[in-house]
């Protein structure tokens, strides 16, 4: 206990003494670096010249330490970077899908003015809104209506053939029935033969041909167009081709893509003269021809 108590005894003084010579070298070193004399100068450069490379180890992981913070900020920029290019991809991705999808609108565009109408016939284009969505129903809906002068029954094409009729306006909506439709009824001509007959829909992509007599007369591929009886369609309006089903019936395989419509354009139909009187059939009546007159007879 007692070399403890003398062993502290003359530690303190030591320590008391060196901690006092670090405090005045500090405070001379800082003494001499804020002296602004040519002789101060001499000094502190010859303090560098003699201590700084004598000290380069002891930089080194200081240097190693702010390499490494670089890096860091580096990678940090470079991963701004990725995102920023990874958000431009994505909208550059969205811009494509818009860009197919005006191309495929403009194509379906050219496409209806490639049809070529009577002159006598006029028309207005819509963009189909929804389809009816039922498998025991096939119409879709136009954003066009009564404002746009549609009216029921009028026909409907897309850029390759017949579609339906509008079977149902609203001051600026219109329901098409497609030829697919059961409840769809056309009259049709099958080329080059010019056999009449009547083209019923049954809810698949080919309809049904009925009525047609002289089968034997008919092959597959003939064109089927419109006949225009009845006054509903005008003639002469491209339908599909004659093909036969696996239940040996004839059907139409459409040329109108009845499950990717975008545009249809609504054929104004020209009113039918209604025949209210019996000389609009024959001939107008004539006058009976009347002989010479005679004189009256006296005697009666």
């Amino acid at each position: 206990m007692a070399r403890n108590s003398d062993t502290e005894f003359y530690q303190r003084p030591v320590r008391r003494l060196i901690l006092g010579l670090m405090i005045f070298v500090l405070v001379a070193i800082v003494l001499l670096w804020r002296i602004d004399n040519p002789r101060a100068e001499r000094i502190r450069s010859m303090l560098v010249d003699a201590v700084v490379p004598n000290v380069e180890w002891a930089m080194v992981p200081v240097t190693k330490l702010s390499r490494l913070v670089q890096d860091f900020e580096g990678y940090t920029r470079v991963y701004e970077q990725n995102q920023d290019l990874r958000r431009e991809l994505q909208q550059m991705k969205a811009w494509r899908e818009a860009a197919l999808q005006l191309e495929q609108e403009n194509a379906r565009l050219l496409d209806l003015n490639k049809v070529r109408l009577s002159p006598e016939l006029t028309f207005v284009t819509g963009v189909v809104l929804t389809d009816s969505g039922s498998p025991f129903r096939r119409s879709v809906l136009l954003n066009i209506g009564a404002n746009d002068g549609i009216r029921d029954g009028w026909a409907a094409v897309d850029g390759l053939g017949v579609v339906g009729r509008i079977a149902g306006v609203g001051d600026n909506t219109a329901r098409v029935i497609l030829v697919t439709d059961p409840v769809s009824r056309i009259p049709v001509t099958i080329q080059p033969s010019g056999k009449q007959a009547i083209l019923t829909g049954d809810t698949t992509a080919a309809p049904l041909i009925e009525f047609l007599e002289r089968t034997t007369e008919v092959r597959p591929g003939d064109r089927v167009v419109t006949s225009g009886d009845g006054g509903v369609f005008p003639a002469d309006l491209l339908v599909g081709q004659m093909a036969q089903g696996p239940d040996q019936r004839w059907r139409v395989q459409l040329s109108a893509d009845a499950e990717r419509l975008e545009f249809l354009r609504v054929l104004r139909a020209r009113p039918v003269p209604a025949l209210d009187m019996m000389g609009g059939l024959i001939a107008p009546v004539r006058p009976p021809i009347q002989g010479p007159q005679l004189p009256p007879d006296p005697e009666g």
